[in-house]
């Protein structure tokens, strides 16, 4: 058994929870009573994730797409209502991560999106309120742009949507996770080959034509669930603590 405070401090360190400035409200959302058993991850704060982690006998929630986000718990109502009611009713507290969790260096999202697609020569990429959340680097060697698809297809997620407007033969590579089409322009002027994220949006469709690159989009869910999983191995580590995953895969 570990107290919540001592995985609250440790996660708010670890994560430099303070240092981003995001619509979340990052870090801990929900007390409970403050005796954490049991540890479940999932990529969003949904009453389904509530429901099957508390069937794992969880203590702790810890997801990417936390409840409170900016004014969205002004009334507790309907959905908030229903949400709220089951982590209090079942002791259960919940932690939420947003973009300290995309830009981690070891634990984010993007970082290990490259590591799965082999990526070398990291660096920082991705402008968002003048804080960079993902990376870019290069293939090992070049592929054709059908296979990084399967390439994409395999490591992370099922491809939902592409934009074949670049190189038919592509070495370096720009990720960043989720909803960040829009950083698909800072790709196109570094020069980078095909942009990777997670869900696309139409005006970068237009960007893309029009600057030539190519886009794959991965799903937000599948190009999310990495920092999570991450967290609860740390977690594992750290305090000797059970920690799974709870897949909600969504379609997109």
């Amino acid at each position: 058994m570990v107290k919540l405070k001592t995985i609250v401090d440790f996660l708010d360190t670890e994560l430099k929870i303070k240092y981003f400035e995001d619509a979340s409200h990052n870090g801990l959302q929900v007390e409970n009573s403050g005796n954490i058993k049991k540890v479940c991850v999932g990529v969003d704060a949904s009453l389904e994730f509530f429901t099957l982690a508390s069937k794992e006998d969880a203590d702790l929630l810890i997801c990417h797409h936390g409840l409170s986000w900016k004014d969205s718990l002004k009334r507790i109502t309907g959905m908030n209502y229903n949400r709220l009611k089951f982590l209090i009713e079942n002791d259960i507290a919940l932690y939420a991560a947003h973009l300290p969790l995309d830009a981690h260096p070891e634990l984010g999202n993007n970082i290990q999106i490259c590591e799965k697609l082999g990526l070398r020569n990291i660096e920082q990429f991705g402008n968002y309120n003048n804080m960079l959340l993902g990376f870019t680097g290069t293939l090992p060697t070049s592929l054709n742009l059908k296979e990084f698809k399967q390439l994409v297809s395999k490591s992370i997620g099922k491809i939902v949507g592409t934009m074949d407007f670049g190189k038919t033969k592509v070495s370096s590579v720009a990720v960043v996770s989720g909803g960040a089409a829009s950083n698909i322009l800072e790709a196109a002027e570094l020069g980078i080959d095909v942009f990777l994220t997670g869900e696309p949006e139409l005006t970068a469709y237009h960007i893309a034509q029009e600057c030539r690159i190519n886009a794959v989009f991965a799903g937000h869910y599948s190009t999310e669930v990495f920092g999570v999983k991450a967290v609860a191995r740390l977690l594992q580590e750290e305090f000797s603590i059970k920690a799974e995953f709870i897949d909600t895969k969504t379609p997109f």
